[in-house]
């Protein structure tokens, strides 16, 4: 199973293994209260695509599919993120963002349930 959570908000023992998915750590956030398990910045949007989407909803569906040209290219990235999930039942995409429906977190778990 695979949820989406802000990192700002606390960690709870559902959450499973916790990936943090933003290639930023998140301001203000120490890694203590983070919780964070594995930081995988390499799976996060480039910094071109980050820049030029800014979470304008009237982009969205072209930032997936920008997104996922990107994602495609980072196997070893995503078949981490499977093996997690296999050795912990469930994982917990992290964002910072304070946009909960158009992130990428979102779109991450939207490709990797289609895939």
């Amino acid at each position: 199973m695979i949820k989406i959570k802000r990192v700002y908000e606390p960690a709870h023992k559902d959450d499973g293994f916790r990936i943090l998915v933003d290639r930023l750590w998140p301001r203000g956030l120490s890694k203590e209260k983070a919780k964070v398990d594995s930081w995988l910045k390499e799976i996060s949007p480039s910094d071109k695509l980050r820049r030029w989407y800014l979470h304008d909803p009237k982009k969205w569906e072209s930032f997936k599919t920008r997104y996922r040209t990107e994602l495609r290219k980072e196997p070893d990235c995503l078949e981490s993120i499977r093996r997690a999930e296999k050795e912990h039942g469930t994982i917990t995409l992290l964002f910072g963002s304070k946009e909960a429906r158009y992130n990428n977190a979102v779109a991450l778990k939207e490709f990797l349930d289609q895939t």
